[in-house]
């Protein structure tokens, strides 16, 4: 199986877009069961069961095994896998972070103010007001816990509420 393969093995698109096709996951499905080759996609039309067989040897999940059969890939979920960048080391602000989302809050309270700082100036725009439920929406994309977050930028000084508490607004 030349034509499917890459060096490195095969492109994990290709994979999931094969196992995507009814045809071709079914038969890979009888493939890893050891159903007989005959057997395999029997009540298909025979062009629907060539275009199965040919994107399961192009996506590297079944190979030919020599007497005219198919067998599954050994190892095409580990190459597959292998593929993955390795990850860069988080740093600065961003090593709390995962997705753009708080994933933990800085000990350090230097750390934990430039973290705020940066999300309140992201979420608001100077002179712009906005009410609890709409500053609470636009949290909503850090954390789930928008009231403790909400809580930190008033405490550090980094959003206004008024007395009322009707609305809020980036502190000068």
């Amino acid at each position: 199986m030349a034509g499917g393969r890459r060096m490195g093995g095969p492109h994990w698109r290709r994979v999931v877009a094969t196992l995507g096709n009814a045809d071709a996951r079914t038969a890979y499905a009888q493939i890893v069961l050891g159903t007989d080759p005959a057997d395999v996609l029997a009540g298909v039309k025979e062009h629907r069961r060539n275009k199965a067989f040919a994107a399961l040897l192009e996506s590297g999940l079944v190979e030919e095994d020599g007497r005219g059969g198919l067998l599954a890939a050994d190892a095409v979920f580990r190459d597959v896998l292998a593929q993955q960048p390795r990850r860069q080391p988080r740093t600065g602000l961003d090593r709390f972070l995962r997705l753009g989302r708080i994933e933990q809050y800085p000990a350090n309270a230097a750390e934990r103010r430039a973290l705020l700082a940066r999300i309140a100036g992201e979420v608001m725009s100077p002179g712009e007001r906005l009410t609890e439920r709409q500053v609470n929406e636009r949290l909503l994309s850090y954390t789930d816990d928008v009231v403790l977050l909400r809580r930190y930028l008033v405490d550090f000084g980094l959003l206004r509420r008024t007395a009322s508490g009707s609305s809020y607004s980036l502190a000068e």
